[in-house]
Parts: C-alpha cells; sequence; structure tokens
C-alpha cells in the first residue's frame, strides 16, 4: 500500500511538474522568472525558509502570505524592441546579464491585455516601416513600450519610448492603435536619445489622454504618471499595505512619517487612522502625484516633500520633532546609514520596515537593534508576503518597537 501511495505521488508530482514548466517557453533564456517549473505551493514554502533562515535571528517570522491566483499580476508590463535578421522587428525581454532581446509574446507574470497592446505595436511599427532602435549603433526608432493597467479602474497607459521626438505619421498610428485596443485611456511619448541603458529619459509629450491614469487602492484613488513609482502587484499590495497599518497601531493622534513615499500610497492608506502624515521622497514627479492624490481624496493631514529620505529624517531629528510612527520603505539596496542614525536619533515608538530584499533588511536590522547611547530598536514580529510570484524575490514587513537605554544599563548589544 504504502509502496502504491509512493508511486502515485511520484506520478502526480511529475505531472505537476510537466504541467507548471510548460507556463512559460522562454523562462530559461530571459531569466525573469526562476521557478516557473516549481508549484505555487512549493514556491511559498522555499520563501518561507529564505525569509527564516535570513531573519529568524531578530524575531518571530510568520507564515507567507500568498496569492489564490498567481498568474498575470504584473500591472506594469516592459517591452524591449530590437531588431534580428530572419524575424524582423522584434519585443521581449532582455536575456539576464545581457542585452540580447528574447522575443516574448505572453508572459506568465503580465497583466494579458498588456502583452496583446505590445503585439499590436510591434505589427503596427512593421506597417508603418518604424524602425527598432539598435544599442550598438544608436540608429532606429521604437526603444521601448510601457504599459500600466489599472487593476481597479482598467484605465491603461501606453509610453513609447523613442530616440527621437518625431513619430512618423503620429496620429495615424495613435489611431490606428486607439481603435485595435478602445481600452487604452492614455498614450505618452517619451525621448530617450542617450546611449543608456536607463529605460525613460526627460522629455515627454502627451499624444491620447490624459498623460496618466488612476487606479484605487486600499479605497483610495491614485494618480500614476509614466514615471511614478506604483508596486506592480495590486492584489498584494493591498495584503502588505494592510498588514503595514495594522503594525503601526494608529489610533488617530499619531504623527506618522512615510519615508520614501513614492505616490504616497502607504501615506494616504494610513492616513485616516493618524493625527498627521508626512511623505518624504525623492523623485519630483512621485511627489507632484502624491499631493495630486491627497487632494482627489480628500486628505487635508497629510504633507509631502521632495528630499532625500536620509536628509529629511535628519533635519526632523536635528529640530527634535516628535514623530510616533514611520514607515519606511526603501529600495532593494535597502537603507543608508545616514536615515538609520537619524532614526535613531528621532527614535519614534514605532517603525515599521518594508522591504524587497531580505538580505539587506538584515543587514539594516542588525543596525537598528544593535545598541547606541540612546537606546534600539526590537524586532516584535514579521510577515513575508509574495509579491512576486514564480521568481525568488519576495517582500518583508516588519514590525518594530522602540527600547530605551535603561539608566545605569550595560553597553553592547541587547537581545
Amino acid at each position: 500500500m504504502e509502496r502504491c501511495m509512493s508511486e502515485y505521488k511520484n506520478r502526480d508530482q511529475n505531472k505537476n511538474k510537466k504541467k507548471t514548466a510548460r507556463l512559460c517557453e522562454v523562462s530559461k533564456k530571459c531569466g525573469g522568472c526562476q521557478y516557473t517549473d516549481m508549484p505555487y505551493k512549493e514556491q511559498l514554502i522555499r520563501k518561507q525558509r529564505q525569509a527564516e533562515r535570513l531573519l529568524k535571528g531578530f524575531g518571530k517570522v510568520n507564515p507567507m502570505m500568498g496569492m489564490e491566483d498567481p498568474a498575470h499580476y504584473r500591472n506594469k508590463v516592459h517591452a524591449v524592441f530590437d531588431f534580428q535578421k530572419g524575424r524582423g522587428i522584434v519585443s521581449g525581454i532582455y536575456q539576464e546579464r545581457t542585452h540580447t532581446v528574447v522575443p516574448v509574446e505572453h508572459c506568465l507574470l503580465e497583466d494579458e491585455k498588456a502583452d496583446r497592446i505590445i503585439q499590436s505595436i510591434r505589427e503596427l511599427a512593421k506597417s508603418f516601416k518604424i524602425k527598432a532602435y539598435n544599442e550598438d549603433t544608436g540608429y532606429g526608432l521604437l526603444r521601448h513600450v510601457l504599459v500600466r493597467v489599472g487593476h481597479t479602474t482598467g484605465q491603461i497607459m501606453v509610453v513609447l519610448v523613442l530616440g527621437s521626438p518625431i513619430l512618423p505619421s503620429k496620429n495615424n498610428f495613435v489611431s490606428e492603435l486607439c481603435k485595435l485596443h478602445s481600452e487604452i485611456t492614455t498614450i505618452v511619448i517619451n525621448v530617450n536619445n542617450k546611449r543608456t541603458s536607463m529605460v525613460l529619459g526627460d522629455k515627454e509629450q502627451v499624444v491620447y489622454g490624459k498623460g496618466y491614469i488612476e487606479d484605487v487602492l486600499c479605497g483610495r484613488s491614485f494618480k500614476i504618471s509614466p514615471k511614478s513609482f506604483y508596486q506592480v502587484n495590486s492584489v498584494q499590495t493591498e495584503v502588505l499595505y494592510q498588514k503595514a497599518v495594522e503594525y503601526a497601531q494608529l489610533t488617530g493622534k499619531e504623527t506618522v512619517v512615510d519615508a520614501y513615499c513614492g505616490i504616497g500610497t502607504i501615506a494616504l492608506t494610513a492616513a485616516g487612522q493618524a493625527g498627521k502624515v508626512i511623505g518624504v521622497e525623492l523623485n519630483r514627479d512621485a511627489v507632484k502625484d502624491a499631493v495630486a492624490n491627497a487632494r482627489i481624496n480628500q486628505i487635508k493631514n497629510a504633507d509631502f516633500y521632495q528630499n532625500d529620505a536620509g536628509r529629511f529624517m535628519r533635519q526632523l531629528a536635528q529640530a527634535e520633532e516628535k514623530v510616533d510612527v514611520v514607515f519606511m520603505d526603501p529600495p532593494r539596496n535597502g537603507s543608508t546609514e545616514e536615515f538609520m542614525d537619524a532614526l535613531l536619533c528621532l527614535h519614534p515608538d514605532r517603525v515599521v520596515y518594508i522591504s524587497c530584499n531580505p538580505e539587506t533588511l538584515a543587514r539594516d536590522l542588525q543596525y537598528l537593534t544593535a545598541q547606541n547611547q540612546k537606546g534600539r530598536y526590537q524586532v516584535v514580529e514579521m510577515t513575508p508576503v509574495d509579491m512576486f510570484p514564480y521568481t525568488d524575490n519576495l517582500e518583508v514587513v516588519t514590525k518594530m518597537q522602540y527600547k530605551p537605554q535603561q539608566v545605569g544599563g550595560g553597553k553592547g548589544r541587547i537581545r
């Protein structure tokens, strides 16, 4: 009996592996996904182990919060264009660690409407005899296409990244694209004429619609511009932010700082439960959107500043401002010592750290939980959230509580 069950289990596992292996034809080439040959439950188990291996020394790691439907979750799709012999103009993704374009028709991760729009743009480029940009020679016009989709609103923005501001037969091209895809609500031309690996350039021209889209997240409306940061997985972002606000333990009286605030998603989500919210962000376009988003949602207790997060925190500390809660959501390389030193000096009662890289999170927690002259932070608990199914990336939200230095206490690290 045991042997029969074992054989059945093995057949079932092999069946699952074969099934998942067919989910993407180019995953081995593009390198965008690491787990397309792995059942989703196994992905969650592996990520849970990764989080515990890196973080369990700091405190409790809760079970991973996964998705019910982990496919086609990306609301932002980027395609690079190229010319390949025998194929003509192609669109796809760079092969891992190279600038060789892997042609992609359908992606397991990407919004399906966005994929179809990119296919149409590629065919229209052939019809209009628009050349793909060549990175080596600098010749050609069409470099990239970005498509952003409002998960709740259904609004769609298309950004055509060109090597020149002149798109031949622009009006006809835009008209044909909108005929093929009436769901498109705005089209923007972005000009990037530099020999660079950066996708977007500085100049933009709105050729159809308002130049931005709106979406609803955690009950708030958000304006999203071409360059604005907005989490790519809308479903899991709500899970993540709800957990972050829960960890903040807001009562309606607190002064809250949202560092690295982007377009104000966390700040405005928390504003209804806080006394005052302050957002800081270096990207000027994102700050403009954050201010607009506060106005759209009729939120009057939120202010946004364009500044480096570390510098801004240091200024608050020097001014001896009283801050109760800090949300910090730094980029993949983590926070800076300047920011964390200012945080320790400001010592808000609670810190909620949202990280997209558990390795740099572990490094930063090591810094923040070490004893200094005034005190340190203690990790209360951590919750991993699977924001990026089929990849080896994971997000972790961490709740920390400030512990003042005890009078007469010893030096060194305290657990």
